[in-house]
């Protein structure tokens, strides 16, 4: 009841008593891309599969306006699993500060986060109000709430245990609730490579089309079932002199 109100998903089940205190997390990975390749991602797992052991594929390239001059142009690219490291294990640790606070349920008054913070410090900088000086303030901007850290031990614990104060913010009273600031660290994390079976990494693409006239040339040929393609769900290309990122979440199929 101490803790401050976060809308929060948990996956999994809770199987017995010991248990209570495992999460089941979401790894969201991100994956560099070198100049000159794309990624393919295919409805089918088995298509991915077929793509990968063929490895080596020629791409026939649509007769645009960018190469009126040639009657033919095919690319040779090569199909290469994607492996990522998945955490299998995770263990963390969490302390409590003994010199801040973390103050949530604030009210929406249309004023800035800085004079927010003022109003917020000034009145918990007072002996009267339970407080002290204040040495530092933070306002957490994924959550809304405000971080107050006191410039003495044994300040923050008796405003923690109140739980909710009314705070006198302009001339109106809002009653503000007050938790224990914890923070956390990695102590142990464990990593264990896993193959995606529907994505295909593809490599040594020719800067020879547009950015769009590639992705379309590339999504064309693997789709086609008589190249030993199939459906494919999303692609993304990499023009060669740079460099991307992709983001791997978790696969609700």
């Amino acid at each position: 009841s101490a803790l401050p109100e976060k809308k929060m998903i948990f996956k999994g089940l809770t199987v017995n008593k010991e248990d209570m205190n495992k999460l089941m997390l979401t790894p969201l990975i991100h994956y560099p891309l070198p100049g000159g390749s794309a990624l393919i991602t295919f409805e089918d797992a088995k298509v991915a599969q077929r793509i990968i052991e063929v490895r080596e594929h020629i791409v026939e390239l649509s007769c645009g306006e960018e190469l009126e001059e040639l009657d033919r142009c095919r690319v040779r690219v090569q199909a290469v699993p994607v492996e990522i490291l998945l955490p299998s294990a995770l263990e963390g640790r969490l302390t409590q500060s003994s010199r801040s606070i973390l103050v949530s349920d604030l009210p929406s008054l249309g004023i800035s986060k800085e004079v927010l913070l003022d109003k917020l410090e000034l009145f918990f900088s007072k002996t009267k109000n339970g407080g002290s000086e204040v040495e530092s303030r933070e306002f957490l901007d994924d959550s809304g709430q405000v971080v107050l850290t006191f410039t003495q031990d044994g300040v923050a614990e008796p405003l923690i245990e109140k739980g909710h104060i009314q705070v006198l913010i302009g001339k109106g009273k809002y009653e503000v609730k007050v938790s224990p600031c914890m923070s956390g660290d990695i102590s142990n994390l464990q990593l264990q490579p896993s193959r995606c079976p529907r994505t295909v990494l593809l490599l040594g693409i020719p800067d020879v089309l547009s950015e769009e006239s590639m992705r379309d040339a590339l999504e064309i040929h693997f789709q086609k079932a008589s190249r030993g393609g199939g459906e494919v769900d999303a692609l993304a290309y990499v023009p060669a002199g740079r460099t991307g990122v992709a983001v791997f979440v978790e696969d609700a199929g």
